[in-house]
C-alpha cells in the first residue's frame, strides 16, 4: 500500500478557481460520472462542468422530478431515484445501475444535509451520520462491481465542519442529547475517514479516493438554518445578503475542488488525503479552521469506522477487508 503525504503539491489553482477552469484542456468524452445530489448547489455546478467537458453524468436524486427540471437541456445527463437515508433505496439504485452493464470512472459523493433538527432514520440512526456517511458507504460498496474495473476515482465531499467533532464512538447516534453542529461535524469526519480506508482497500484495483472541503458557499445546504441563525453567525445581514462577499465562494468556485479531485492528472497515483482550494490540504494548525484534523485521517479510526459501517449497512465489497 502506498500512502500520500498530507501536504500541498502546488496545483497552480486556488480558492477562486472555478470548476470550468479546472477542466480546461481535459476531455472527458467516454467517461461516466455518478454525482449524488448533482442537481442543486455545488452538485449542479459539478454536473454542468463535467457534462460540458464531455462526460456522461448520472445524477441519483432524492427528488428526481426537481432534478430533471434543474438539469433540463444538459446533454449527456440522466437522473435516477435515490434516497441516501433509505438503504433499500440505495440498493435499488445500485441494482438498476449495475444491470445497465456500465462502469464508473468518477464517483462523487456530493449530496448531504447540514445542521438539521434531530431526525432518526432506519433503526433510529442519527440522520446526518446515516445520510451523509452510511448512505454513501452503502452506495459505493454496492456499486463496487462498476467502480473497480476502470480504476475509478471516488470523491467524498466533506467540510471544514469536520473540525466540530471526531466520531463519537460512545454515542454516535446522540442518544444522550442532540447537538446539530456536533452531529454535522461527526458526519463530515466520517466522510474523510471513509476516503482514507477506501483508498487503502481499493488501491489493488487501481481505485483511489479523496475527501475535501469545498469552501464556504451559500447554497440550499443551509435550508435548515433560519435567517436569524445565519445573521447571528455573521454570514448574512437581515436582508439575506452576505456580510462579507469575499468570505464565500460562488457555487462554480465551490465545485472546483471536487471536480479537481475527480479529474486532475496531478493526482494520478495519489489518494487517501483531504483536499481544499484545489490542492492537498495541510494538517490543521491549533485553533485553525483550515486544514485537516488528525483524527479525520487516522488509519485506525478509518478501519474502525469501516467495520461499524459494514455492520450497520450489511454491505462490504471487500469481505475479508484486504
Amino acid at each position: 500500500m502506498t500512502t500520500t503525504a498530507q501536504h500541498r503539491i502546488g496545483s497552480g489553482f486556488g480558492a477562486r478557481t472555478t470548476a470550468d477552469e479546472v477542466l480546461e484542456g481535459i476531455d472527458l468524452t467516454g467517461r461516466l460520472a455518478v454525482v449524488t445530489g448533482g442537481y442543486s448547489g455545488l452538485g449542479l455546478e459539478t454536473t454542468r462542468s463535467l457534462a460540458r467537458a464531455g462526460a456522461r453524468v448520472v445524477v441519483p436524486a432524492r427528488r428526481p422530478e426537481a432534478a430533471r427540471e434543474a438539469l433540463a437541456g444538459l446533454d449527456g445527463v440522466e437522473v435516477d431515484s435515490l434516497d441516501l437515508g433509505d438503504l433499500e433505496s440505495v440498493r435499488g439504485f445500485a441494482d438498476r445501475f449495475l444491470a445497465s452493464g456500465r462502469t464508473i470512472d468518477l464517483m462523487i459523493g456530493n449530496a448531504g444535509i447540514m445542521a438539521c433538527p434531530e431526525t432518526r432514520v432506519g433503526p433510529g440512526w442519527e440522520a446526518q451520520f446515516a445520510t451523509n456517511h452510511l448512505g454513501h458507504f452503502a452506495l459505493v460498496n454496492r456499486l463496487w462491481p462498476a467502480i473497480a474495473p476502470g480504476g475509478a476515482r471516488v470523491v467524498s465531499v466533506s467540510s471544514a465542519g469536520h473540525h466540530n467533532s471526531p466520531v463519537r464512538w460512545d454515542d454516535i447516534d446522540f442518544r444522550d442529547g442532540y447537538d446539530k453542529w456536533l452531529a454535522y461535524g461527526q458526519a463530515k469526519t466520517a466522510n474523510v475517514l471513509f476516503a482514507v480506508e477506501l483508498d487503502r482497500l481499493g488501491q489493488d484495483a487501481g481505485v483511489r479516493a479523496f475527501a475535501l472541503h469545498p469552501g464556504g458557499i451559500l447554497t440550499p445546504l443551509q435550508r435548515h438554518l433560519s435567517t436569524e441563525e445565519m445573521v447571528g453567525r455573521g454570514w448574512i445581514d437581515e436582508h439575506g445578503e452576505p456580510v462579507d462577499p469575499d468570505a464565500f465562494k460562488t457555487p462554480q468556485q465551490g465545485a472546483a475542488t471536487q471536480v479537481w479531485a475527480a479529474t486532475s492528472p496531478r493526482l494520478d497515483g495519489l489518494g487517501g488525503v483531504y483536499l481544499e482550494d484545489c490542492d492537498i490540504a495541510e494538517p490543521a494548525a491549533d485553533g485553525a479552521r483550515s486544514g485537516v484534523m488528525p483524527y479525520a485521517t487516522d488509519p485506525e479510526q478509518a478501519s474502525r469506522l469501516w467495520t461499524l459501517s459494514a455492520e450497520r449497512t450489511g454491505v462490504d465489497a471487500f469481505g475479508g477487508r484486504g
